[in-house]
C-alpha cells in the first residue's frame, strides 16, 4: 500500500495521463472524467474488466497486468490507488523518470477546479447517499458534476461531467484524503471506527471528521443517530449544522418507517412532514435518504420536491443487487464490509424475505479490519443470517497475518451449526446450493471480488440438489 503523499505538486495542465490500477470504480470514473476533457488516457489494472473494457471502447488505451513496457513516453501525469505497493514496475519507472505521480484524490482535485463542491463521508452509507444526491439533483433540473465510488444504477455509470457549479464527490476517509478537499458542504453520514490501520487509534479517527467538519465553507449535514457523529457534533466548532436520523431532535426527522418491501417512512423538517417512499429497502436507506435531503435543503430546494427527487433513486450496483434466481432461490449480492453494514444489508434482506431464510456468503476484507473486527461479524452474522458460508479473507493491498482467516471469523460463532467455513469458491458454492431452499436468498458479502463466486452459485442452484 502507498501512502498518498498530497504535497506533490498536481500539474497545471493534464494532456495525457496514465492510470495505475484504471479498473476500480472510482479510478475508472476519474479516467472518464479525463476522457470527458479530451485528456489522453492510458492506464493498467491487475484483471480485467467491464469497466476497462468501457474505457477501450471511448478511446483509452487499457492494459490487464501491470508491467514497466505500459507507461507511455509521452504522460503528463502518473495518477495512482493508495491500493497499489512501491514496487509497482509502472510507479517505479515513473519515478524513475521525474514524472508528476499524484494519488488519485489530487487527480480529482484538478478535476474539481474550485467547484463548488459537496462531499460525502462517513463510514457506511456514503455510495448511496451520494447517488441520492446526485440523483435528485438532476431530477430538480440541475446538471452536477459527480464522482461516486459505486455506480448509480439508474445512470450506469460513477461518475459524470456536468454543466453546472455543483460537484458531488464520495469523500474517502479511509486514507485521510476527504481532508485534502475544499468543500462547501459536508455530509457526514456516521462516525464508526473503521480503517484503523491508518488511523492507529480511535480518537484520531473522530478528531479527522471533526476537522472535515470544521473546515465546510458553507454547512454540516450529520447524523442525530450515529453515538460517532453526535462525539463529532458536539466537537465542532461552526455554526450551520444541519442533523438527520430518527433522534427525536433531530433537524430532518425520519418516523413512520415501514420495511416490508420498499422502504416507506414520513420526514420532517422545521414544522412541515411529508411521507415518502423508496425504490429500495431497508430502514438505513430511509436515513440516508434523510441525509440526502437535509443536503438539498441546504442547498436551497423545498422539504416535498427535495424528498419526492430522491424517491427516483433506484440504487447502486453492489449494494443489495439481485443476481438471479434458480430453483426459486434468489441470489443478491452487497458490498457490506464492516459489521454495521452486514447488519444494514442483512435487516434490509429480512425486512423483504418473507418466509425464506437468508444464507450469507462472507468474505472478510483485509486482515487488519478481520482481525479487529472478527467477534461483531460473528455476533451480526450469527444474530441476523439464518446460515453463513465463510470464505477466506481478501487480502486487498495487505499481507497476509498469521492466524487471520475466515475461520477466525467463523470460530467466534457460539453455534458452529450456524456458520461453514469452506475456503474452495466451487466447495462453498455447491454447499449453498445444498443448504438453499426455495424462497431463501443468498447474499454475498465483501467489498473485495466475493461476487465473482455469483454465477458459480446460480450454476449449482441450477444442478440437481445434492444432500448437505
Amino acid at each position: 500500500m502507498i501512502r498518498p503523499d498530497l504535497s506533490l505538486p498536481i500539474p497545471e495542465d493534464i494532456t495525457a495521463a496514465h492510470f495505475i490500477g484504471i479498473g476500480g470504480s472510482g479510478m475508472s470514473g476519474l479516467a472518464g472524467m479525463f476522457l470527458d476533457r479530451g485528456i489522453r488516457v492510458s492506464g493498467s489494472d491487475r484483471g480485467d474488466s467491464a469497466a476497462l473494457r468501457a474505457l477501450a471502447e471511448r478511446g483509452a488505451q487499457v492494459y490487464v497486468g501491470h508491467d514497466a513496457a505500459h507507461l507511455p513516453d509521452d504522460v503528463d501525469a502518473v495518477i495512482h490507488t493508495g491500493a497499489i505497493w512501491p514496487e509497482n514496475p509502472e510507479f517505479v519507472l515513473a519515478k524513475q523518470r521525474g514524472l508528476p505521480v499524484i494519488h488519485r484524490s489530487q487527480a480529482l482535485y484538478w478535476l474539481i477546479g474550485g467547484r463548488r463542491l459537496v462531499s460525502v463521508a462517513g463510514a457506511h452509507g456514503k455510495t448511496t447517499s451520494t447517488g441520492m444526491i446526485v440523483t435528485a439533483l438532476r431530477a430538480l433540473g440541475t446538471a452536477p458534476t459527480f464522482v461516486n465510488g459505486g455506480v448509480i444504477a439508474d445512470l450506469g455509470v460513477s461518475s459524470g461531467t456536468g454543466s453546472d457549479e455543483l460537484f458531488v464527490i464520495e469523500a474517502d476517509e479511509s486514507d485521510g484524503t476527504f481532508l485534502f478537499y475544499d468543500t462547501s458542504v459536508a455530509l457526514i453520514t456516521n462516525v464508526d471506527p473503521d480503517h484503523l490501520d491508518h488511523w492507529e487509534s480511535r480518537d484520531a479517527f473522530y478528531e479527522a471528521f471533526v476537522r472535515f467538519g470544521d473546515a465546510a465553507r458553507e454547512a454540516v449535514v450529520i447524523s442525530a443517530d450515529d453515538a460517532g457523529a453526535r462525539r463529532v457534533t458536539a466537537a465542532l466548532s461552526r455554526d450551520n449544522i444541519t442533523t438527520f436520523g430518527e433522534d427525536a431532535a433531530a433537524d430532518v426527522r425520519v418516523s413512520d418507517i415501514v420495511t416490508d418491501g420498499p422502504v416507506s417512512f414520513s420526514l420532517s423538517h422545521d414544522g412541515e412532514t411529508v411521507t415518502g417512499r423508496l425504490a429500495v429497502p431497508g430502514t438505513h436507506n430511509a436515513i440516508n435518504a434523510a441525509g440526502a435531503v437535509a443536503v438539498l435543503l441546504t442547498l436551497g430546494y423545498a422539504l416535498e420536491p427535495a424528498l419526492r427527487a430522491v424517491e427516483g433513486f433506484g440504487g447502486t450496483v453492489r449494494r443489495f443487487e439481485l443476481h438471479g434466481v434458480e430453483r426459486g432461490v434468489s441470489v443478491y449480492d452487497d458490498y457490506a464490509h464492516h459489521p454495521t453494514e452486514v447488519a444494514a444489508a442483512l435487516t434490509a434482506a429480512r425486512s423483504v424475505v418473507g418466509d425464506g431464510r437468508i444464507i450469507a456468503i462472507q468474505q472478510p476484507h483485509t486482515y487488519s479490519r478481520t482481525q479487529e473486527m472478527y467477534r461483531e461479524f460473528a455476533e451480526v452474522l450469527e444474530s441476523l443470517a439464518d446460515h453463513t458460508v465463510m470464505l477466506d479473507v481478501y487480502g486487498a493491498r495487505e499481507d497476509p497475518v498469521p492466524g487471520v482467516t475466515g475461520e477466525l471469523v467463523s470460530g467466534a460463532f457460539h453455534d458452529p451449526a450456524k456458520v461453514h467455513f469452506v475456503a474452495d469458491w466451487q466447495q462453498a458454492a455447491d454447499y449453498t446450493a445444498s443448504v438453499a431452499h426455495p424462497g431463501d436468498y443468498v447474499i454475498t458479502l465483501g467489498c473485495g471480488n466475493v461476487y465473482q463466486i455469483i454465477p458459480q452459485v446460480l450454476e449449482a442452484l441450477a444442478a440437481p440438489k445434492a444432500e448437505a
